[in-house]
C-alpha cells in the first residue's frame, strides 16, 4: 500500500529584502555624497558602480568601473578567472548603485570576503546626481 508523501513545508523568509538592506547600512560605512566626491581625488580610491548595463545610460561618477552586484564575489576574489584587478584590498572601494540599497549589500559581502576599507554612497546615483556633482556620459 502506497501512502502519501508529507508536504514539506515552506519556510517563510523572517527578513524582507529591505530588512537586509537596513541591517547592512547599519553595519557598514555610510557616506554623503559630498565625502565620496571629496575622497574621489585620492588615487587610493576606487569607484565601483553595481549597477546593471541598462542603469549605465543615465551616465556614471567619472572614474567609476562598472562591476554589476550579481558578479562582485567573482570579481572580487583574487582565486578565480573573474577577478578584477580594481578589487584590491590595497585601495580605498566606494560602492553605489541607483539609491543605496545594492550598494550596502556589495559593501557587506565584499567585508565578509576580507576587505577592509570599503563603504557605499547613500542614497547611490540618484543622491549623487541631485547634489549637483560630476556625471560622465
Amino acid at each position: 500500500m502506497q501512502t502519501n508523501p508529507i508536504k514539506p513545508t515552506v519556510a517563510i523568509p523572517t527578513k524582507s529584502a529591505m530588512d537586509l538592506v537596513n541591517q547592512a547600512k547599519s553595519e557598514i560605512e555610510n557616506l554623503t555624497p559630498a565625502q565620496a566626491n571629496e575622497e574621489t581625488s585620492s588615487p587610493d580610491v576606487v569607484m565601483i558602480d553595481v549597477r546593471e548595463a541598462d542603469e549605465l545610460k543615465q551616465g556614471c561618477i567619472p572614474g567609476a568601473i562598472s562591476a554589476p552586484r550579481g558578479m562582485i564575489e567573482f570579481y572580487a576574489d583574487p582565486s578565480l578567472a573573474y577577478y578584477k584587478p580594481e578589487f584590491t584590498k590595497d585601495k580605498r572601494l566606494i560602492i553605489y548603485c541607483a539609491s543605496g540599497g545594492r550598494s550596502a549589500l556589495t559593501v557587506q559581502t565584499l567585508e565578509d570576503m576580507g576587505y577592509n576599507n570599503v563603504a557605499h554612497i547613500e542614497g547611490g546615483f540618484k543622491a549623487w546626481q541631485a547634489a549637483g556633482l560630476p556625471v560622465a556620459k
